[in-house]
């Protein structure tokens, strides 16, 4: 697939601006703060709707503007599409694909698929649970855009169940107190866990599949970068553990666990069950990369994960997609930088954020196009 150009109107800092892109590698150079990871933050939004920089879509929205517009071409292998999204202060944000709306957000994607790596993403390895399972959502996604429904339809569920169960704690602590109580049926229950149930197997059964196929990918490409010095090994630990990959047996995992820990859900007014509280584990050498990896260790854990995602989504859906890579060089020793540089060639069109051009050696530089952006403009060399 080719980012052919993108259009941004009252996006970040940008008032109005358009590229057209006519290279597999842009440079795009600039100082700090000058709006160069906006860009490829503009990218990543019209492949995943989402950013890992803001939570909120105002946040996105020049200020003074009360909305924000993206617009791209992309030419797949089946044709081109013209993607549109439509940022706004205060409500939801619209998408349209050639020029014809969209009812459903989860319609929009697919279209256009990206690996994004940048310097958060070492938060894979040192941050929280959340933070990897956010990834693997992330990738499965991109690889099966119905996973973004699914999601959705678990938290809508889990939201649900959370509320029933802190009102069955607040009936509790009342009747304790000797206060009065709205009768609450907790029969109720039955129907919530049944559902959670239902959502949470379709959840971990796709993540458990799709780890299956990254991992051995991205030990590859461990064992390329580190040279065979080290082993890494990647586990998924679901929550609530099964073996056999059929709904009904996992379902019943699942009902199995909530009826063990009902008394600590009563007690603690939440759902403590489910994937919402799924784990991934990095070993490096057997030991948790999380906790006893070095710098260089995480960020050759995560390159290599990064590496794994471009492979396996190409793998999957017949085209390479997008690299996106936000200020990475300056934090990889040069073996890391030139074995990343070499990976990506001309296979994958490649948006490349720095503050200076020295990472890169003289063909890098006579093969891409140069961007220089300062203060929301961008011109080309």
């Amino acid at each position: 697939m080719y980012l052919q150009n993108l259009y941004l109107r009252a996006f970040r800092n940008y008032l109005e601006q358009e590229v057209v892109f006519h290279s597999q590698k842009t440079i795009i150079v600039g100082n700090n703060a000058q709006g160069k990871s906006n860009l490829l933050e503009a990218i990543e939004l019209l492949a995943t709707l989402k950013s890992h920089r803001a939570l909120r879509d105002r946040e996105l929205v020049l200020d003074g503007e009360v909305a924000g517009q993206i617009e791209a071409t992309v030419k797949r292998v089946y044709g081109t599409a013209d993607l549109t999204i439509k940022l706004r202060k205060q409500g939801k944000r619209t998408f349209a694909v050639n020029h014809e709306s969209l009812r459903r957000s989860v319609d929009f994607l697919g279209y256009l698929n990206a690996v994004q790596f940048s310097g958060l993403d070492l938060d894979l390895v040192r941050g929280g649970p959340e933070s990897r399972r956010d990834w693997i959502d992330g990738l499965l996604i991109q690889l099966e855009p119905v996973y973004a429904h699914i999601l959705q339809q678990y938290h809508q569920v889990l939201r649900q169940r959370n509320a029933l169960l802190k009102a069955i704690r607040k009936q509790e602590q009342d009747r304790q107190l000797g206060l009065s109580t709205t009768a609450i049926d907790r029969q109720q229950l039955a129907l919530w866990d049944a559902q959670l149930a239902a959502s949470g197997s379709r959840v971990t059964r796709r993540r458990a599949r799709v780890l299956t196929r990254l991992a051995p990918i991205a030990q590859s490409w461990h064992d390329r970068i580190s040279g065979k010095t080290e082993m890494l090994q990647i586990e998924y630990a679901p929550n609530v553990e099964w073996t056999e990959d059929e709904p009904e047996k996992v379902q019943l995992a699942f009902l199995e666990k909530m009826e063990l820990r009902r008394n600590a859900e009563y007690y603690q007014g939440k759902t403590v069950v489910g994937t919402h509280r799924d784990e991934i584990d990095f070993t490096i050498d057997g030991t948790p990369a999380r906790y006893y990896g070095s710098q260089g260790q995480q960020r050759t854990l995560v390159l290599a994960l990064k590496l794994a995602e471009l492979e396996l989504i190409e793998e999957i859906i017949g085209e390479p997609p997008l690299l996106l890579l936000d200020d990475v060089l300056a934090e990889l020793d040069p073996n890391r930088q030139n074995q990343l540089l070499e990976t990506i060639g001309d296979r994958f069109q490649t948006f490349i954020t720095t503050t200076h051009l020295s990472s890169f050696n003289h063909d890098w530089i006579q093969d891409s196009q140069i961007l220089t952006v300062k203060a929301g403009k961008i011109v080309e060399h």
